[in-house]
C-alpha cells in the first residue's frame, strides 16, 4: 500500500493537450494515475470547450472525452506540467494548429515538465523542443526526431531534464511514474542535473 500518495501531487495542475484520434489509454491511464495522486488534470484542445474529442484503441474508435478548456483560453502559467498523448492523427492535427504549438513551446521555455508518449513527441519538433534532447517515441518517429536534432533511443522511458518521453502503451507504468516524480520535484530547489 502506498502511504499518503493520494495527496503527493495535491495542488499540482496538469494540462493534457489533445484532439481527435488520440490513443485513448495514453490519455486515460496518466489522467487516472495523476488524479489518484492528488493532481488536477485539464483536457485542453483546439476544439471548443464542451465539444468531444474522439479517442481510439489503435485503429478502432473508442470513447469520446469532453474538452474542458479551449487552447485559446489556456496559459502555461496556470499549469505545472504538460501531457502529450499519442495516436497518429492527434499529434498530426496539433502540429498544424499554431495555438497548440505555441502552448507547447511556452512550456518548453518555462522549463516545466513535458511528458509525451508514442506519437506525441511529433509536436515537440514543431515547437522547437526536440533539438539536442535525448528522447524516445513510437519507432516510426525516430528519423523525424533525429532529423530535428534529437538523440533517439529505444527505451521505455527517457528523461532529459524536464522532458519525459515513452514509446507505447506498454510503457505507461514507467511513463506515469516518471511524470509523477517530475511533478514532485520543487523546481526552486531542484538540481539541474537531477535524474530519476
Amino acid at each position: 500500500m502506498e502511504q499518503n500518495n493520494g495527496q503527493a501531487l495535491k495542488g499540482k495542475r496538469v494540462a493534457v493537450l489533445m484532439t481527435d484520434g488520440v490513443e485513448q489509454i495514453e490519455y486515460t491511464s496518466p489522467r487516472s494515475f495523476l488524479e489518484e495522486h492528488g493532481a488536477t488534470v485539464t483536457l485542453i484542445s483546439p476544439k471548443a470547450k464542451g465539444e468531444k474529442v474522439q479517442g481510439f484503441n489503435h485503429a478502432d474508435k473508442g470513447d469520446s472525452f469532453e474538452v474542458e478548456l479551449h487552447i485559446a483560453q489556456a496559459s502555461p502559467r496556470d499549469f505545472d506540467a504538460l501531457l502529450l498523448p499519442g495516436g497518429v492523427s492527434n499529434p498530426d492535427a496539433l502540429r498544424l494548429d499554431k495555438a497548440s504549438i505555441g502552448f507547447i513551446r511556452a512550456f518548453g521555455a518555462e522549463e516545466k515538465p513535458i511528458a509525451a508518449i508514442c506519437h506525441g513527441p511529433w509536436t515537440l519538433i514543431d515547437a522547437g523542443i526536440a533539438k539536442a534532447k535525448h528522447m524516445t517515441s513510437w519507432p516510426s518517429l525516430q528519423n523525424d526526431l533525429r532529423n530535428a536534432g534529437a538523440e533517439w533511443t529505444d527505451e521505455e522511458v527517457v528523461i532529459d531534464g524536464r522532458l519525459i518521453t515513452s514509446r507505447k502503451p506498454d510503457d505507461l507504468p514507467a511513463f506515469n511514474k516518471a511524470l509523477r516524480d517530475s511533478l514532485a520535484i520543487d523546481p526552486a530547489t531542484a538540481d539541474r542535473g537531477l535524474s530519476s
